[in-house]
């Protein structure tokens, strides 16, 4: 046989961090109790009309702006028809073929490759609501419902069929879910389902146009599964062609126990959805002065932050890779570099032992009791010859644990082995906890209403 090459394109749905859903005021709040969270809107009663949030816009404009795509200043909500027992209204109100933003792409270095993943759209849309089942399907079962999720504001990234291993793949998939992480718009949280993907595969020979029939590989929630799914979906794919099987065109289900994926339907062409536009919206329609403000409030990037990283501290690739990975994480490096003045001590104490507690604790950098200019501290000791570094690790692990300076434990126990006197390191005012829940407190805030149509 000749030589065969996959061809995937992905299908990132993730949700927008408003309190509220996208075309009513019911609480988008995970974990409240079932079919609570709801209202005529969102479970589609007759004559209930649905009213676009502000804030799910601009959230959606954010990312796509993050993404280097074109936001359109018009675009058109759409009904997009199907039956299923978790979609009230028997229909869900999506973006078709004219999307808020096109254009833009995923770009990565793999193994010392240029990976570059076009992105085709990106559009709005509700979430469905979600099945629960109970049982086997050899045996009783019971299936229920939960609607609270219905209704829940959606971006949906489309990329380009531009990936050619699962690798890739789901390395693209993690470079999304920084980004959006990054610009506020997303919390990344995979097991609570507010961040998914679908992945399009099929295969053709190497260097042929045309492409293979695809399979859909539905509802992926994690970095693991996507790769996962893929290689197995791959490997079924090329074995298909060898022993001269059709493949079928068909949504299939991953299963992580086997490793193996299922059929779950077969796959809907665009005609099966009769979209036709949303008759209870107006098109949507943002201006340009709106979207450039928005974009003057992104912050850098994980990408560019990790390039300046390696450029303006000297640090390793591999460093910098880590301290980017939240970017709470790493404006606690930048801070405790700035204030100890030797950023790969910064970077090693911080991934190091700080990293290490972290996980003991299974707590997140907002949780650590351990000021910025505290941490710089101890690393000033150990600089001056204070220190060593075993006593720099018995020091820090007091430090954590009473919340006392590195000078008071040396000084007071008798712990250091030189007369060098340690410079003072003044505390930072945005370093302490208080301060970061203030500031979490401050974010989290909902919209204001307005008398607009498109805002509550």
């Amino acid at each position: 046989m000749p030589p065969f090459e996959p061809v995937i394109g992905l299908e990132i749905h993730a949700q927008l961090l408003t309190a509220t859903k996208i075309f009513c005021g019911c609480s988008t709040r995970f974990g409240a109790e079932p079919n609570t969270a709801l209202c005529p809107v969102c479970s589609g009663l007759p004559g209930a009309l649905p009213v676009l949030n502000r804030r799910a816009v601009e959230l959606a404009v954010r990312a796509a702006l993050a993404l280097g795509c074109d936001v359109h200043v018009e675009s058109i909500f759409a009904r997009k028809n199907y039956f299923y027992p978790d979609l009230p209204k028997g229909y869900q109100i999506s973006q078709y073929d004219r999307p808020l933003a096109t254009g833009g792409a995923i770009a990565f270095t793999a193994a010392g490759r240029a990976v570059r993943v076009g992105i085709t759209r990106i559009h709005m849309e509700e979430d469905a609501g979600k099945s629960l089942h109970e049982g086997h399907a050899d045996s009783a079962r019971s299936s229920y419902l939960d609607f609270n999720r219905a209704g829940v504001p959606l971006v949906e990234i489309v990329t380009e069929p531009d990936l050619r291993s699962a690798a890739d793949a789901a390395e693209a998939f993690s470079r999304v879910r920084e980004v959006l992480v990054a610009i506020g718009v997303n919390d990344g949280n995979m097991e609570e389902g507010s961040l998914r993907c679908d992945a399009n595969v099929s295969v053709r020979p190497v260097g042929a146009r045309a492409f293979g029939v695809k399979t859909e590989l539905k509802n992926l929630n994690s970095f693991r599964h996507v790769r996962n799914a893929l290689e197995f979906e791959i490997e079924r794919h090329l074995t298909a062609r060898q022993d001269g099987t059709p493949i079928v065109q068909e949504t299939r289900l991953f299963d992580p126990a086997t490793g193996r994926t299922t059929v779950m339907r077969t796959k809907e062409e665009a005609d099966d959805y009769r979209y036709f536009p949303e008759p209870d919206l107006p098109p949507l329609v943002v201006d340009d002065a709106w979207i450039e403000r928005i974009r003057a409030t992104l912050p850098e990037l994980p990408e560019a932050r990790r390039a300046r990283f390696v450029t303006q501290y000297q640090l390793p690739e591999y460093d910098a890779g880590v301290l980017t990975q939240s970017m709470a994480l790493a404006d606690y490096f930048e801070r405790v570099a700035a204030a100890a003045g030797n950023p790969k001590a910064a970077s090693n104490w911080v991934m190091g032992e700080l990293t290490r507690k972290l996980n003991e604790t299974r707590g997140t950098i907002d949780d650590v009791p351990l000021a910025a200019d505290a941490l710089a501290e101890l690393i000033v000791l150990i600089d001056g010859g204070t220190i060593t570094g075993p006593v720099a690790k018995d020091v820090f692990e007091k430090m954590y644990g009473s919340g006392r300076r590195a000078g008071a434990i040396v000084a007071e126990e008798g712990l250091g082995g030189s007369t060098t006197r340690p410079r003072s390191i003044a505390p930072s005012p945005t370093s302490s906890p208080a301060t970061r829940r203030r500031s979490r407190s401050t974010a989290a805030a909902r919209p204001r209403r307005s008398g607009s149509w498109s805002a509550r």
